[in-house]
């Protein structure tokens, strides 16, 4: 197994050499941007291929857990999905973690996040942890989430959150038992892949815990 793992990184090592004549063509460039890209692609066995992909360019984000140790509680907002809608839920609502795309302004992931968390809670929290950076669609998206977690405290919530009237946001928070949630995981009724990774890498690294 050690050694199957090693021959598989010393082809994804190479990778850069096995991709040339790559040309994009944008599609579509409105919210985001939808692009066609043709590149040749070399085979394991060395054989070259051609190979035209549809890409979704639509920037980075980020997203956090915030939990409450003493309350064994963490924090979700419930919103409108339209493509999870098109999709098979039946609502369209959906629970999910604190989350948001990076703007061209910000520094880093950490502040977007914090902005999002404010803008959807109401909280606004001091330190934030990142544990893992996660590409949602790889097969289709460029999009890589920065993720989270942090302990928030009643004190910290400042606005009643909800999201902003101009983006025609309708969020609503939802303060939910830790134990709770896992098993909304387990009866369907949490589907977002974010927030069922990071809900998981709390349960593993028993973050929620009471002292």
């Amino acid at each position: 197994m050690r050694q199957k793992l090693e021959r598989s990184m010393d082809r994804t090592n190479t990778m850069n050499q096995r991709i040339k004549n790559l040309n994009r063509q944008t599609l579509s460039d409105k919210y985001f941007t939808l692009t066609e890209v043709k590149f040749d692609y070399q085979l394991e066995n060395g054989n070259w291929v051609e190979n035209t992909w549809e890409v979704l360019e639509r920037g980075n984000a980020a997203a956090a857990l915030l939990y409450n140790v003493v309350k064994q509680t963490i924090i979700l907002v419930k919103q409108f999905r339209l493509p999870a809608y098109m999709n098979g839920s039946d609502s369209g609502f959906l629970l999910e973690v604190p989350a948001g795309m990076l703007e061209d302004n910000d520094p880093d992931s950490e502040v977007a996040i914090k902005r999002e968390i404010l803008e959807e809670t109401g909280y606004s929290i001091p330190k934030l942890i990142k544990v893992y950076n996660a590409f949602a669609t790889p097969g289709g998206s460029t999009e890589r989430f920065s993720c989270y977690v942090g302990e928030y405290k009643e004190s910290m919530k400042i606005n009643k959150g909800g999201g902003l009237d101009v983006e025609n946001e309708d969020i609503e928070v939802l303060e939910i038992p830790f134990s709770e949630a896992i098993k909304m995981i387990e009866s369907g009724e949490i589907v977002d892949a974010k927030t069922i990774l990071l809900l998981q890498y709390a349960q593993i690294n028993k973050i929620i815990v009471s002292a």
